[in-house]
């Protein structure tokens, strides 16, 4: 006779044991397949996200890029026909109908090339610092000083960004760390220039209204 056919009381604890393993395997099964089918939804979710961020961040370098050889051809008209207050005129505004373009330009403390080496060698000493750290990469003070390296949308390192770095040097309490702290405070040397630029369209009060083509502002 088949075990499932037993009645509980005509079993054997051989059999009863046997009854348990299957049920525990079947359920581990069930845990894995429901496992799988969760991190496959995951995987397609994420992935089709990822496709299109990606495109669209293409999409938004190339409108950076166009915005800025475009306003930069037009400010040189402007120049020739008189149109600029002083040569050395930075920002300025362009309008037409209901759509309003400010191109606003200034200047930011900036790094040298000795800055780059400094960064490489500071992601190097952050590489071989996380190895002796029981988190790894989820330490917060690698996670900190990776995101203070970042660069700006120019491919610059930030100045802001770097200063908050020498704050952590008595936390990593390092000769190494300090010799590349000195080497960023070195490299400040250069001053460079930051040009943003803003969108309005005028609404039917007549009232200036920005545009803000930011996935974060919609």
């Amino acid at each position: 006779m088949d075990i499932a056919e037993k009645k509980v009381s005509e079993l054997t604890a051989e059999e009863l044991e046997q009854i348990l393993a299957d049920k525990k395997q079947k359920e581990a099964e069930s845990r894995i397949k429901k496992r799988e089918a969760y991190e496959g939804i995951r995987a397609d979710v994420v992935k089709r996200i990822e496709d299109k961020v990606r495109k669209v961040t293409e999409e938004v370098y190339g409108l950076f890029t166009f915005v800025n050889d475009e306003t930069d051809a037009f400010k040189k008209i402007m120049s020739e026909y008189g149109q600029l207050l002083r040569e050395d005129q930075l920002s300025f505004r362009l309008a037409e109908n209901n759509f309003k373009i400010e191109v606003k330009t200034n200047k930011v403390k900036g790094f040298d090339e000795r800055a780059d080496v400094a960064a490489s060698r500071l992601i190097e000493f952050l590489q071989n610092w996380i190895s002796n750290r029981d988190k790894g990469t989820d330490d917060p003070m690698y996670q900190l000083a990776m995101t203070l390296l970042e660069r700006n949308k120019y491919g610059d390192l930030d100045y802001k960004s770097i200063s908050k770095l020498y704050d952590l040097e008595t936390k990593f309490n390092n000769d190494e760390y300090t010799d590349i702290m000195s080497l960023f405070k070195e490299s400040n040397v250069v001053e460079t220039t930051a040009t943003n630029f803003y969108f309005f369209e005028k609404t039917k009060q007549g009232v200036w209204k920005k545009l803000e083509p930011s996935f974060n502002r919609l």
